[in-house]
């Protein structure tokens, strides 16, 4: 091929011609390295090939401060992650009352509620998009993912406040409430079709939408009924404690037990997050439009500040003798088996000589990172006031890590956590006020706005 014109330079760069091709092929095969790694990674995974044994063997795992002395839960195939973390949290005080070693509330009793209300929200949001093309982003970003699992911390926070709580023994785990595909499949199809029925009787006005919803809904509930059993509207709990001794509550509503067991003033919590990203100033408060799963709840509402005060506060709180929950993008820099998380823990430049620069705030922007996962601080190793490495009870069993509970270096925590619950009175002053301040408003389909809904460990 000639490349003696600025015609032919034009084509080359912009098109894969044959003679592009063989270049790309003569630089790869000229660096023997290439070769290498090809041969490893053609027969290893590359997470094998990356990984620096150097940072893995030097993790610590030991703590200076450390609460758990609890057993890991399991959400086994599902995206319940946000509601785990969040249950985990609330059964420290629940297990102490009770006088127990380990508790669990019922974690398939709120997923039968999340999903009913989450149904509606998504009705009503139909509702009000109606009058706008089914290729609309914002239509378009609801009909995507109707019914997920995943979830935030203000949403938790809503059902609880709304239904109660009820203990494990009083609606257990189903087949579906483990794992929850095909029950979803059913609900996103279901959804979807009641969708398509709404925006058509736009023009017949909302009080006929809202009669063809109840329908909709009715056929939720049936489903809901069959996949996951019954929530119970009364209960019956007595328990025998730690020390043999008997003890009876009588019949209670899960209104009535979350009020007895619930000892964390859930209404007090805020949300603290952190995004990077110039468009997002630290010490303003954010929501996402059509975020939420109660439609008559408090709208999702963030509070942005500088990393570093998502880890004072987590220590404090810690420290304090509570743990805290928390959302970050679980699957960065991971070892699954050793259970550890840390920032410079795979060297991938190294495999595919090529360096990867995007920092936290261009991942965000250019869709490479979002909230996946949450769960929930239990300890952390503090040298000279500052947090080093921090413990953390996971949802996915017993099997990985210490029977659960994972090491996270502090480096990971900068890079690749969210967002952190916290009392609003641990704020300072000035962020306090910043939550009276009507919140900046983020389109339906912002990377902020992503549900914690990473199901189980690959």
């Amino acid at each position: 091929m000639t490349f003696g014109n600025d015609d032919s330079r034009e084509a080359m760069d912009r098109s894969l011609t044959p003679d592009r091709l063989e270049l790309f092929e003569k630089e790869f095969a000229a660096r023997p390295a290439n070769r290498l790694m090809q041969n490893a990674v053609t027969q290893t995974p590359v997470d094998d090939v990356a990984l620096d044994r150097r940072v893995l063997t030097g993790i610590d795992h030991s703590v200076s401060h450390h609460l758990d002395d609890w057993k890991a839960t399991n959400q086994r195939q599902s995206g319940r992650c946000w509601m785990f973390a969040g249950l985990n949290l609330l059964r420290v005080g629940a297990a102490r009352k009770l006088g127990v070693k380990d508790f669990e509330f019922s974690q398939n009793y709120l997923l039968w509620w999340d999903k009913f209300e989450r149904a509606n929200h998504f009705l009503e949001a139909v509702i009000e998009t109606s009058g706008r093309d089914v290729d609309d982003r914002t239509v378009a970003h609801l009909l995507a993912d109707p019914i997920g699992d995943g979830g935030q911390w203000n949403m938790f926070v809503a059902l609880v406040a709304k239904h109660g709580l009820v203990p494990k023994s009083a609606m257990p785990e189903t087949e579906s409430s483990s794992s929850t595909r095909a029950m979803n499949r059913a609900l996103k199809t279901l959804l979807r079709q009641g969708a398509r029925d709404l925006r058509g009787l736009a023009a017949e006005g909302v009080g006929a939408q809202r009669t063809h919803k109840r329908e909709v809904l009715a056929a939720v509930h049936r489903v809901l009924g069959i996949h996951l059993g019954t929530p119970p509207q009364r209960f019956l709990w007595q328990w025998e404690d730690k020390n043999k001794e008997f003890h009876r509550d009588g019949w209670l509503t899960p209104a009535e037990f979350a009020a007895a067991y619930v000892q964390l003033p859930l209404e007090e919590y805020v949300c603290l997050v952190h995004d990077p990203r110039e468009s997002s100033p630290f010490g303003r408060t954010f929501t996402v439009e059509y975020l939420g799963n109660v439609v008559d709840a408090p709208p999702v509402v963030y509070l942005n500040a500088p990393i570093e005060l998502l880890k004072r506060l987590a220590m404090e709180t810690i420290v304090g003798g509570e743990p805290v929950w928390f959302g970050c993008d679980v699957e960065k820099m991971m070892r699954a088996d050793a259970g550890v998380w840390d920032a410079a823990l795979f060297d991938y430049a190294a495999v595919y000589d090529t360096p990867f620069t995007l920092d936290k705030a261009d991942r965000l922007l250019h869709h490479d990172t979002q909230m996946t996962h949450a769960m929930l601080f239990t300890g952390v190793d503090v040298v000279d006031g500052e947090p080093r490495r921090w413990r953390v009870e996971n949802s996915w069993g017993e099997e990985k890590a210490d029977k659960g509970f994972w090491t996270m270096n502090d480096s990971w925590f900068g890079e690749h956590v969210f967002e952190t619950a916290v009392r609003r009175s641990a704020l300072p002053p000035e962020l306090a006020a910043a939550l009276d301040q009507p919140p900046i408003v983020l389109p339906a389909w912002d990377p902020m706005g992503a549900l914690a809904d990473r199901a189980f460990p690959g």
